[in-house]
């Protein structure tokens, strides 16, 4: 007789209710007023020894530079390296660059722990030093490791909490006591990275976990709550809550398009581009120079590679140095939305970028730093870009600045924005859009980000503002 498993439900039938009513709670969690988490941050800052200072590339300690191809590697082989790109593509105002780029094959691990408490959801949130923060503290995911932090390559203390995503061997831990609510790899940065991916994982778990002053349990609201405010969720909390299985609020299991019809035109905007991403030595990317303490673009333009020296009594390693991707200037990113038949939409274009594996996502109506583009045509400046920022305040459906990932960028910010997209004279804007944009609603997103390589990192800030209830229609 062949032994056969209880089936069970494809879907937790009542996971999105929990997760909307985690959602809708906003005012306090179980150990912590959302009003005061900006004032814990502030005592976890002063509670530790933390500063970041700028080095001369040369004074990095167990980095070197390659004689033969110039790349900044680590002396263990692990972590990652700073490399040469070069990139062309088939349309766009520039079709050919070379540019650094890290190199870091390795898959990370962002992983939030979530436990009911008085019948409601709440997540375990990190207070946690990074080194690129503009306010070094922020609020991140209960485990936020490269594989090299977690198998301890740099000999530091054990990553706390990981037994609750991997096992002793780097394998699953036992299932008692614990249920995977999400699990998806996502990308990271297109522009800096190349084809860099992180595992974003949410896991429930019965078991008592014990306290300690660097980490808080929240509700869903009141991260939704907190994304208002600038730099203080970081990009890989973030991400991971943009993977949790909400109701989102458009509330219609109808849109402009099928979802059909969406997989088609995105499988059809990565067929038509052709993106060539290679990786070639940091000494032949052209167009940038090198000194003792940076490489820089020529014109000073897109971003610098810079060292630090770092030191951070509460992380794994007390002290390191290592370099940083420094970006010139404040970047814009942002959705267009407006009501088709009344249902929320958002429009949604297919970004093409060199470091992303398959060189396109779904990306933000804009995503940009405006002043890369100042010096070329009028007609070569983004697509609805003058449209985010000519938009009054009124149609601002959401603002807030955020830091992006500040273990490898020093000081890279972002204006996040939804606006409302109506026509001057009060009239209604076309629905139509132009080649590689399409409208879609919240759901449809939240349906594509469970699945890994659909949405880019940028947008899945944006969606996470709806996940956590930032922003409800």
């Amino acid at each position: 007789m062949i032994a056969t498993r209880t089936l069970l439900p494809r879907h937790d039938p009542h996971l999105a209710t929990r997760l909307d009513r985690s959602a809708a709670h906003s005012g306090a969690g179980a150990h912590l007023r959302t009003e005061d988490v900006p004032r814990w941050l502030a005592e976890r800052r002063r509670a530790h020894r933390f500063s970041v200072r700028r080095i001369p590339l040369g004074d990095l300690d167990g980095w070197h530079t390659d004689p033969a191809t110039g790349n900044l590697t680590h002396r263990s082989g692990r972590f990652f390296t700073v490399e040469g790109l070069r990139v062309t593509v088939d349309e766009g105002p520039v079709t050919e660059w070379r540019q650094p780029v890290i190199n870091q094959p390795e898959i990370g691990l962002l992983g939030i722990l979530a436990r009911e408490f008085d019948g409601v959801l709440h997540f375990l949130m990190q207070a946690k030093m990074e080194p690129g923060n503009p306010n070094l503290v922020q609020l991140s995911p209960t485990v936020q490791a490269t594989r090299s932090n977690y198998t301890r390559a740099h000999r530091g203390s054990p990553v706390r909490h990981l037994e609750h995503f991997l096992g002793p061997d780097g394998t699953e831990p036992p299932a008692g006591g614990r249920r995977v609510l999400a699990d998806v790899l996502q990308s990271e940065h297109g522009s800096w990275f190349h084809h860099k991916f992180n595992r974003n994982i949410l896991v429930e778990t019965d078991h008592e976990v014990p306290e300690s002053p660097d980490f808080r349990w929240l509700t869903l609201g009141q991260l939704g709550e907190l994304l208002h405010h600038d730099n203080l969720v970081n990009m890989d909390a973030r991400t991971v809550l943009a993977c949790a299985p909400v109701t989102h609020t458009d509330g219609s299991a109808y849109a402009r398009h099928t979802d059909t019809e969406l997989l088609s035109w995105l499988t059809g905007e990565r067929a038509r581009h052709d993106v060539d991403a290679t990786l070639i030595p940091l000494k032949e990317v052209t167009g940038w120079h090198r000194d003792d303490w940076s490489v820089d673009h020529d014109h000073g333009r897109h971003f610098s590679v810079v060292a630090v020296s770092v030191e951070a009594a509460s992380r794994e390693v007390g002290g390191w140095t290592q370099p940083l991707f420094a970006p010139v200037g404040t970047g814009v990113t942002a959705f267009l939305t407006r009501r088709i038949g009344g249902v929320p939409h958002l429009l949604v274009r297919a970004a093409v970028e060199g470091g992303l594996q398959g060189g396109v996502e779904l990306g933000p109506t804009v995503q940009c730093t405006p002043g890369n583009y100042a010096h070329l045509p009028e007609a070569a400046r983004p697509r609805f870009l003058d449209t985010v920022l000519g938009a009054p305040p009124s149609a601002i459906r959401y603002e807030a600045v955020h830091s992006e990932e500040g273990g490898r960028f020093l000081d890279a910010r972002s204006r996040y924005l939804i606006v409302e997209w109506d026509e001057p004279d009060g009239g209604t804007a076309d629905i139509d859009t132009p080649p590689g944009y399409r409208w879609m609603t919240p759901g449809q997103l939240g349906s594509l980000v469970r699945h890994g390589h659909y949405l880019t990192v940028q947008a899945r800030t944006l969606l996470a503002c709806l996940t956590t209830g930032a922003l409800r229609w």
